[in-house]
Formats: structure tokens, sequence, C-alpha cells
């Protein structure tokens, strides 16, 4: 009775597929590891506002269960109208889980948005969230410009939602005869904020205001207040 005996390559050949077998049992280990409880753990984990961070989270530390309070998941920051006495005759003011404790670990923040006649908010992109825009008074053209360089804008009036997708540059600028008011709900909890504006321009109101033309392609029958102008650099507009 003979016995078969490996060579020295397919030895060498056994081995290295014994090890690739280990690593694939121990790679898909570590997958299924990493994906178990990717939701939160609990019910809700609103902000600790006064403890103090010496270990830096992507959060904010959660308070003591104990010690969760209804007011933790109420917020009065967006009662009123913001601050528009600027050059943009506009304001946006951003709520995140630094500010209404129960939004932490949910991934979402709100905003309110206001417009006096005239006003705008210049393009400006949120890198971490994408923005649904509801707005509760007056008309808007609101619009965004995707990564092919085709400007989306459209009309909307009270009661109406736009969708401002991640990353891309958005702006609004007030369409009416009367102060603007919108509420914005984004999918991050620090969403961010990169402004065209506040980045390359200087606060010069004729250049914002030759840059608003440019953004916008209406005819003067359907918007009397803003002019005919449109970006010729744009690849396609879609408006609405």
């Amino acid at each position: 009775m003979t016995t078969s005996k490996l060579t020295p390559i397919a030895s060498q050949e056994k081995t290295k597929m014994n090890s690739n077998l280990l690593f694939f049992i121990i790679f898909c280990t570590s997958i299924s590891i990493c994906l178990a409880d990717i939701g939160n753990l609990y019910d809700a984990c609103p902000t600790n506002m006064t403890a103090k961070q010496t270990v830096f989270i992507n959060g904010f530390p959660c308070k003591n269960f104990s010690r969760i309070i209804a007011p933790d998941f109420k917020t009065s920051k967006l009662n009123h109208a913001g601050d528009t006495d600027n050059f943009l005759r506009s304001s946006v003011n951003i709520v995140t889980a630094a500010d209404f404790p129960g939004l932490n670990t949910l991934g979402l923040s709100i905003a309110r948005t206001d417009l006096e006649v005239d006003g705008r908010v210049m393009p400006h992109s949120h890198p971490r969230a994408s923005e649904l825009f509801f707005l509760s008074k007056g008309v808007v053209l609101a619009g965004f410009i995707d990564t092919n360089n085709t400007l989306f804008q459209s009309f909307i009036k009270a009661g109406d939602v736009i969708l401002f997708p991640r990353g891309l540059f958005h702006f609004c600028v007030n369409a009416g005869f009367e102060p603007v008011t919108a509420f914005s709900v984004l999918n991050s909890q620090n969403p961010g904020v990169v402004s065209i504006s506040g980045a390359m321009l200087e606060t010069n109101s004729e250049l914002i205001d030759n840059i608003t033309r440019r953004l916008i392609s209406v005819p003067p029958s359907e918007l009397k207040r803003i002019s005919n102008t449109s970006l010729a650099k744009f690849s396609r507009i879609h408006t609405q």
C-alpha cells in the first residue's frame, strides 16, 4: 500500500488556501460585528448640556437616562423671525443637537428661513445633509445646481415643499410682495454650510444683485419683480 505525499509546491498551495479561507472567515465575522446594531441602542439620547466634553466623539454626550424630561424634546428656537436687517434681507437659523437636546443621535437638524421683500439666500450647500424646505408663508423661487451644471428651479407657495439634495448648491429668492417664512428639516445632526458668498465674494450689494439675476431664468410675465436673466454657462435649465 502506497502513501501519497504532497509535493513542496502543492503543500504551499494548500497552506495558502487555508490562510485565505481563515482570512475570509475573519473578514466576514468582522463585517457582521460592524453591521450589528447600526441604529440607536436607546429610545432617545438627549444631549447633556452641562457635561464637560473631555473626549471628542461623533456627537454629544448623553444625559443620564433617569434625568431625561419632556422639555428635552421641545424647542421654541424657531418661534420668532430672525434678523433680516442686512444687505441680503434674509436670515437662516439652524438648530442642531447642540441647541435642541432631543435631536442628539437621531441624525436630524431643523432650520428657519426668513426673507424680507427682495430678500434672498445666496447659493450654499450642506456637505452632510439633504434638506426638505417647507414654505409656510409667501412665494419663493428656489432651486439647486447639480453636478452636470444643470439648474433646477421652481416657484413654490405656502404649503409647498422643495428638496435640496445633499452637497448641491441651492438658493431661494423672495418672489412675492410680502415677507417669507420657511422651515427646513435636514438629515444630519451637523449638516454644515458651505457658502459661495461667504467664501469667495465680498459683501457688495451690486455684486450680489448681479449673481441673483444670473441665477434666475424666468420670463417677466411670470415674475415681474425679477429680471429675465439667465446664466449662459448652465448646461440646462429646468423651471417649473
